[in-house]
C-alpha cells in the first residue's frame, strides 16, 4: 500500500452560529468575507462566543486531503505546526482518531491557528482566520526521518509565500524518491508567485492541481489548452471545471469526468477532497479514467455536505462502489 504524506497549515475550524451580527462591528469583521485577524482579536473573539454552541474539526487544505486520504483506507501522515494548548491537542488527537499519524512541531510561543466561520440567521458565512502557529513552521524543524517510509508527499500551496520551506520540503522529499503534488491553491498567489511555482513545476513537482481561475493565471490558457501547459511541467496535470467536472492528463493520456448535475450545497473544501481521491487512486494503481472518476465522486459528496469535511455515511457510500476501485 502506498504512503502519501501532506504538508501544510495545521488549522482547527471553528464553525459557530451567532444570534444576531453585533460581532461584525465590534471586531471589524466584513459580513460574508475573510478576514486575517492576530491572536489578541482571535482570543478577544473567542471569548465572546465561548458560550455559543460551536462545531470543531481539523482543518487547513492540505490536512483535509490527508484525511481524505485516510477515510478511502490510505496510509497517511501529516506535517504542520501547532501551539502547546488545547486547540494543538485536539488537532492532533482527531488526526489519531482518523487514521493519520501525526508529525507535528509543537511551540509554547505562539497558539495553534484557528479558522473561525460566524453563520448568521440567513446562512452567509463570515471567516475570521488566524494563522498562528501554523505560518511559523521552519525548515530546520522538519525532520529529513519523517519522509522515510513515505511515496508521495503533498505540498499545500498556501505554503508557497515561505520560499525556504517549501522548496526544503521538495528538495528533502526528492532526495527521498517521493512523489510531489502541490494544490496551487488561488489565483492571486500564482498571479503573485507565478516565477517561483513555475521553477518548482519544471524542477520539482510530479503532480499539480489548480481550479480554471488558477490556472489561467498560470497558463493565460483555458481548459484543455491549459492542462496540454501544465503537462509542459509535470507528468501528472488536473484541471477542476467547477460544475462542468474535471480533466486530466496522467503521464501522456488525457481523461474526463463529469459531475452528478446536483446544485452544490457548500463549495467550502470541494477541491481538497477531489485532491484526496485522486491521490489515492493514482498512488494505489488504479486506472487514469477510475482515477479521475473517484476524484470526481469524492468532490460530489463535498459539495453535498455543509462544511470540509464528509461524513461517515458519505465515505461508506464512496467505498461501496466497488467498480471504482479497481
Amino acid at each position: 500500500m502506498s504512503k502519501i504524506i501532506g504538508i501544510g497549515n495545521a488549522l482547527v475550524d471553528v464553525i459557530v452560529n451567532i444570534p444576531e451580527e453585533s460581532l461584525f462591528q465590534k471586531f471589524s469583521l466584513p459580513k460574508g468575507g475573510m478576514e486575517m485577524i492576530d491572536e489578541d482579536k482571535k482570543r478577544r473573539l473567542h471569548q465572546d462566543i465561548s458560550a455559543m454552541k460551536q462545531v470543531r474539526a481539523t482543518g487547513g487544505s492540505t490536512s483535509n486531503t490527508i484525511h481524505g486520504i485516510a477515510h478511502l483506507g490510505g496510509a497517511a501522515g501529516f506535517i504542520g505546526k501547532v501551539g502547546d494548548d488545547e486547540v494543538g491537542r485536539f488537532f492532533e488527537t482527531d488526526m489519531q482518531k482518523n487514521g493519520i499519524t501525526p508529525h507535528l512541531i509543537h511551540t509554547s510561543a505562539i497558539d495553534t491557528g484557528i479558522a473561525t466561520t460566524l453563520m448568521t440567521d440567513d446562512a452567509e458565512r463570515t471567516f475570521a482566520t488566524y494563522l498562528g502557529a501554523a505560518s511559523a513552521m521552519t525548515p530546520d524543524e522538519i525532520n529529513p526521518e519523517i519522509l522515510k517510509g513515505y511515496d508521495c508527499i503533498h505540498v499545500e500551496g498556501y505554503l508557497i509565500f515561505n520560499h525556504d520551506l517549501i522548496l526544503h520540503a521538495c528538495k528533502l522529499a526528492k532526495q527521498q524518491g517521493l512523489k510531489i503534488s502541490m494544490d496551487m491553491a488561488s489565483f492571486n498567489l500564482v498571479e503573485t508567485e507565478r516565477d517561483f511555482i513555475s521553477m518548482l513545476l519544471r524542477e520539482y513537482v510530479d503532480i499539480i492541481f489548480a481550479n480554471e481561475e488558477e490556472a489561467f493565471a498560470f497558463t493565460g490558457k483555458n481548459e484543455e489548452e491549459a492542462l496540454d501547459a501544465l503537462s509542459q511541467f509535470c507528468e501528472v496535470a488536473v484541471v477542476k471545471l467547477g460544475g462542468k467536472g474535471s480533466i486530466a492528463n496522467i503521464r501522456g493520456e488525457k481523461v474526463f469526468t463529469g459531475t452528478n448535475g446536483k446544485k452544490p450545497v457548500d463549495t467550502n473544501g470541494a477541491g481538497d477532497a477531489y485532491a484526496a481521491g485522486f491521490l489515492f487512486g493514482l498512488m494505489h494503481g488504479f486506472t487514469p479514467q477510475n482515477t479521475i472518476r473517484l476524484a470526481g465522486v469524492v468532490g460530489d459528496e463535498a459539495v453535498a455536505t455543509i462544511g470540509a469535511k464528509l461524513t461517515d455515511e458519505q465515505w461508506n457510500r464512496i467505498k461501496s462502489k466497488k467498480e471504482l476501485f479497481c
